[in-house]
């Protein structure tokens, strides 16, 4: 299969990348700049350098290929614009669009507490209202699929693995910031969790066999926030900390502290197991032993997450 990919060059998109070049898959990133093609040319991957700002010069690629991943994150604004543009041109034209979303959107406030509701793929619920436009999102894409065109949505937890994941960072960003280790309330909340690999892993299933319309979990497993506090903290030698909702912006910033350590976002997977086969290996379960990857001991300056708007000034 010939395969372009937005967001090749980021976490997730790399390990994508790198697992459908090993399947025998031919891909091409979709990147801003040099940097970016250098990087796909060592992940053995052809690119195309371009922006998502005119999408009437994006989507004339889309006749190279017979399937189109979005693995990109924007704000919720401008991926509703994209990617829109992307099911209209893409309509009738026989090929798979694969969209990427995340479990934020099922995560529920629960300032430290934890939640018994958990998810599988197709359960109701109430989205969060910062984030209920990446339902419309995927409801437009799960909708899109018909005569024509495949399309397929998966919405993946917590991903972490290979020394990268962005929870683990800030937890260790409290550390070097306030001296602890700190979660909020009594720290008991969780998001359900994946390994990089594993997901990637799901990315080739659901190409090769997912069913139009589908959306798809990967879910390997769960650790709540104190639980990978004490095992920073007992690595760094700190003590732990609970801290506030309101100390919590100050530490992180309010979209962190309000969809990631104020909540909780449980998640199963049963319908990327039973149709795609699809489990994680039993050596990528275990994201305590992650949380002391000596990378994250050595993280430099904080960044904020594309969707997390930055402040005027």
């Amino acid at each position: 299969m010939n395969i372009l990919i937005f967001g090749a060059t980021g976490y997730v998109g790399r390990h994508a990348t790198a697992r459908l070049i090993a399947d025998g898959h031919a891909v091409t990133g979709f990147v801003r700049d040099t940097a970016g093609a250098a990087l796909m040319a060592e992940l053995g991957a052809g690119s195309h350098r371009g922006s998502l700002e005119d999408m009437a010069r994006v989507t004339p690629l889309f006749a190279h290929f017979d399937a189109v991943l979005w693995i990109a994150q924007l704000m919720l604004d401008e991926e509703a614009r994209v990617v829109d543009a992307m099911l209209r041109a893409l309509a009738g034209t026989g090929k798979t669009f694969l969209f990427t979303g995340g479990t934020s959107l099922i995560s529920e406030r629960t300032d430290g507490d934890w939640s018994e509701n958990s998810f599988a793929e197709d359960d109701a619920f109430v989205p969060r209202r910062q984030i209920a436009p990446r339902l419309e999102i995927e409801q437009s894409v799960r909708a899109a699929d018909g005569e024509g065109l495949r399309t397929l949505c998966l919405r993946p937890p917590l991903i972490w693995g290979n020394g990268t994941c962005k929870i683990i960072a800030d937890l260790y960003h409290s550390a070097r910031l306030t001296g602890a280790v700190c979660y909020i309330g009594r720290g008991l909340n969780c998001y359900s969790n994946v390994h990089v690999d594993d997901l990637a892993a799901l990315y080739a299933l659901a190409l090769e066999k997912g069913v139009g319309g589908a959306l798809y979990h990967s879910v390997s497993g769960e650790v709540n926030y104190r639980q990978m506090a004490e095992t920073i903290a007992a690595e760094l030698g700190v003590p732990t900390r609970s801290v506030s909702f309101e100390e919590a912006i100050e530490i992180w910033d309010k979209f962190t502290a309000l969809i990631v350590f104020g909540s909780c976002s449980r998640s199963r997977s049963p319908r990327a197991r039973r149709e795609l086969g699809w489990t994680p290996r039993p050596d990528r379960l275990d994201l305590l032993a992650e949380c002391l990857n000596p990378v994250f001991a050595d993280g430099g300056a904080r960044g904020l997450s594309s969707w997390v708007k930055r402040a005027a000034g």
